[in-house]
Order: C-alpha cells, then sequence, then structure tokens
C-alpha cells in the first residue's frame, strides 16, 4: 500500500489537475443527486469511492479529504494525525517518529506539493481545523457534488493589540526588541513543589521566562499548568507548554482558562512526543489537535471569546501564545511552510530546536526574512549543553527532532575536559545565532542542568548577574 501511495506522490501534479477537472464537472450531476437524495446517493458512491482512495492513497476515509492540498499525501496516516505539516520528530531518513519502518506523511506530502506548484515554500498549504470525527467513513465525493468546499479554518481576526499594561512580563520584553532569554524546566517527580522552585531560583534575575515542559518525552511528571501556576504564585514568569498527546480539545480547552485563572500568561502550543518513548508505553496517545489546530483553538478563546464550538465565554483568557519549528530535520528548509502556517494561526513567539548546526540554521533564517516572518513573530533559538560527547551523542540518536552534526561532537570528544568543551560550544553558539538578523533571543535547555545553563548566560554576555547573588558563578 505504501508503494502506491508514493506512486500518488510522484504524480501529484497530474493528479491534482484531474481532480481540478472532476471538481468543475462534478457540480453537473447535483440534479440528479437531489432526485436520488444524499443518503442514498452517499450510499452508491461510497464503495467505490473508498476502493479507488484507499488504493491509489491508503486513504482513511475521515470524511475531510484533503489530499489536493497535501501533495497527494493523505495526512491521516501521520501517527500523530497531524494535518497542517510535519512535527519536530521525523527522523534524519525522512522517516515517522513514531513508526520509523515508514516515511513521515508530511515528507511526502511535501514532496507531492512541490511537484505540484515548484515554489512550494510561497504557498503553503490551507490551514487545517481539527477533524470531525462525525464525518468519519463519509463521502467527500458527494461534498464536491454539492458544491462544499474543503474545511478550512480562519486565522485570528486582525492583530491582537494588548495594551502594555496588561501584557505579560515575557511579551513586553518580546516587544520591547531587546534580546529575550528564556529557560526550559521539567517539572518535579513530587507532590512537594519545593525541588520546582529552587530550580527556578537558581533563574531569577537571568531569564525573563522559564518553560514548564508538559510529560516531555512522553514521561510523567507533575502537570505543566500545575507547575506553570505555582512558580507564577512565587513571582516566576511561567511558560505553559501545553501538548496535543495526552488531551482531546474539551480538557485542553478547560486547561487554558484555567491557566489564565491561575495567573498563567503565557503558552507554547505543542503536538507531543510519541508515547512509547516514555516511561509508559502502553499509554493510548490523543491528537485530537496538532499543534497549528490548537494554536487555532487559543486564539479563538482569546481574540474571539468562544470556544471551538462557538459557544460564547463569560470572561476571554488572555494569553500571549507561542509555537516551536525545527529547522533541522526533514524536509528542511520546506519547514517554511509550516512555520507560517503556525503564524499565520496565531503564534506571537516561536521557540526552535536545539541549534547545533549553525550553517543550516543561517539558510533557514534567510528563508525566514524573505517571508518576513521574523517581523509578525518573535523567533528564540533553542541552544544548550550536556555534560559530555557521549551524553550529547545518546541525545542525538534518541531524542527525536535533536540534530547534532558529527564534526561538533568530535570537537567535544577529542577535548581534555569535555564538560568545558560543551560549554564553551554552548556559548559559541548563542554568540553566533544572536548576530543573526531576525532572532529575538534564545531558549535555553539542559535536563537538570540548571547551573551550568546559569552560568553559560552570564559568561556569554546574555545577562549580568542579578546584584548580590553569586549563583551563575558557583561550580555546577
Amino acid at each position: 500500500m505504501h508503494s502506491l501511495r508514493r506512486w500518488s506522490v510522484r504524480h501529484a501534479a497530474a493528479l491534482h489537475s484531474w481532480y481540478g477537472w472532476f471538481s468543475r464537472l462534478a457540480p453537473l450531476a447535483a440534479p440528479l443527486l437531489r432526485r436520488l437524495g444524499t443518503a442514498r446517493a452517499e450510499k452508491l458512491v461510497l464503495p467505490v469511492e473508498r476502493g479507488a482512495k484507499g488504493l491509489m492513497f491508503d486513504c482513511q476515509m475521515c470524511g475531510q479529504c484533503v489530499l489536493s492540498s497535501t501533495g497527494m499525501a493523505c495526512p491521516m496516516n501521520c501517527a500523530k494525525q497531524m494535518r497542517n505539516g510535519p512535527c519536530g520528530g521525523v527522523r534524519a531518513d525522512g522517516n515517522c517518529e513514531v513508526k520509523p519502518e515508514m516515511r513521515c506523511v508530511w515528507v511526502e506530502a511535501t514532496d507531492g506539493a512541490k511537484r505540484i506548484a515548484p515554489d512550494h515554500r510561497a504557498h503553503p498549504t490551507p490551514l487545517l481545523p481539527a477533524i470531525d470525527h462525525r464525518r468519519r467513513g463519509r463521502s467527500t465525493w458527494v461534498d464536491v457534488v454539492e458544491g462544499r468546499s474543503a474545511p478550512v479554518f480562519q486565522p485570528p481576526v486582525g492583530e491582537r493589540v494588548t495594551p502594555e499594561a496588561e501584557q505579560s512580563q515575557f511579551e513586553r520584553r518580546c516587544t520591547s526588541g531587546e534580546r529575550v532569554v528564556t529557560v526550559e524546566i521539567a517539572p518535579p517527580d513530587s507532590a512537594d513543589p519545593q525541588p520546582l522552585l529552587a530550580r527556578a531560583e537558581i533563574f531569577r534575575g537571568l531569564v525573563d521566562a522559564m518553560n514548564i515542559t508538559d510529560g516531555a518525552g512522553g514521561n510523567c511528571h507533575m502537570s505543566s499548568v500545575a507547575a506553570s501556576a505555582i512558580l507564577a504564585t512565587r513571582g516566576f514568569e511561567p511558560v505553559y507548554q501545553i501538548a496535543c498527546r495526552d488531551r482531546n480539545r474539551i480538557a485542553i480547552q478547560g486547561d487554558l482558562l484555567g491557566a489564565a485563572a491561575l495567573g498563567v500568561r503565557n503558552v507554547l502550543c505543542l503536538t507531543g512526543d510519541d508515547v512509547s518513548r516514555g516511561d509508559h508505553p502502553q499509554a493510548r496517545p490523543v491528537f485530537d489537535l496538532d499543534a497549528v489546530s490548537l494554536l487555532h483553538v487559543a486564539r479563538t478563546m482569546c481574540d474571539r471569546g468562544e470556544y471551538l464550538s462557538g459557544r460564547k465565554l463569560d470572561k476571554a483568557p488572555d494569553l500571549f501564545v507561542g509555537a516551536t519549528v525545527n529547522p533541522f530535520v526533514p524536509p528542511y528548509l520546506d519547514r517554511i511552510a509550516n512555520l507560517e502556517k503556525k503564524v499565520a494561526a496565531g503564534a506571537r513567539f516561536i521557540q526552535t530546536q536545539f541549534c547545533f548546526d549553525l550553517r543550516a540554521f543561517d539558510e533557514f533564517m534567510r528563508e525566514v526574512r524573505a517571508r518576513g516572518l521574523h517581523r509578525r513573530a518573535h523567533l528564540i533559538v533553542g541552544v544548550g549543553t550536556l555534560a559530555s560527547a557521549k551524553a550529547l551523542r545518546w541525545m542525538a540518536n534518541n531524542v527525536p527532532g535533536v540534530a547534532i552534526p558529527e564534526e561538533v561532537l568530535a570537537r567535544i570528544e577529542a577535548a581534555p575536559d569535555q564538560k568545558a568543551e560543551a560549554k564553551a560550544v554552548c556559548i559559541e553558539t548563542i554568540r553566533a545565532v544572536t548576530a543573526i538578523e531576525g532572532v529575538a533571543g534564545v531558549h535555553l535547555m539542559g535536563h537538570r542542568n540548571e547551573q551550568v545553563l546559569a552560568q553559560i548566560i552570564v559568561e556569554s554576555g546574555l545577562r549580568e548577574p542579578p546584584a548580590g547573588a553569586d549563583r551563575a558563578s558557583r561550580p555546577a
């Protein structure tokens, strides 16, 4: 079945032309369809449609077909059911993070889209809404005959404008034009908040915001929303990471309201890592939304004061909403289209995966500037370090989406003090990326490596040590 799907991608231009011809002529059959009745017509058409589309495209019959917009690759074959572009965990060979034996559906979709329109990066696919599960198994050919267009959601209405006095501290820093510094902190494996607060205290006065991870790597920790609220009550500036992997759209909207009610003002929208690599591989992933449709949900609640259902909120949340991008895995430069979709869907800030490949990132940023995306969202580059080349190599081989050039690993392996060399590489990376036009700042990552990250912030010149504090100069 996969070979036929790839045949369809290779012949996407011809199939797209055929579909255009079909969509123009099909409405001529509308009088016959009305005579038969929609239900009877669908009963006749559905077996033929299911067989043809299943054979040609490995179609999953979601009832909301978008093949003409996704390079003739059915996005419902994605293990995370992503309908708006690839996740950040695509393998270096272009295969799926979850099913390594299968080529990433969105790498195929990008290939097909480029065959239809060679300048694909300038024409990203439409913003596709979350799947309507009521339509599974329904005919879309009947929709074409009846003249119903493919589902596309509308981006936020106008530019979000929040008075400066009402903005979060993080949003004010981003809009000020000054260099932004954020750091990632994992919630504790404890009902006691003190370990979380102790780690956060290391960065007081050194960063503008602290990302609180949401089951990173598919592992269980204190909930991100609770940990974010704890930090907010202690005067820290949290960024609540919310992943689609574990919640459906009902739970996600409830959590967004709860976070806002507890004083959390910043949200990072993520699709989420594969559960099979975490400590609960037997868990069932949800993926009711993807990161783009989650952005749409968050901005609908904030900008329109509505749930996704259209029901009005008594009080809308006011959230500074962001997303991620990973330029370092396939389809590489073509990820600019996915980034553009996230910005169009309402992302106000963007954080990247670990950056170790400066050449690839510089090339990506040229595309960002060409599209003017750096003027529409604040781009914050992920950087970080671990204690040795062995640990970094393990991360590159086992953490989906992390790519580290061999020359970087070889340099650290050859050093007499690998920890110091890895730290030096991180500082050099910070200085290089912050000199690139369009970069708003850096986002530091390193699991339970807070002391070293604090030292890097000071030694790289990102921040001066807070008055009276010596934590950044303490040995790690």
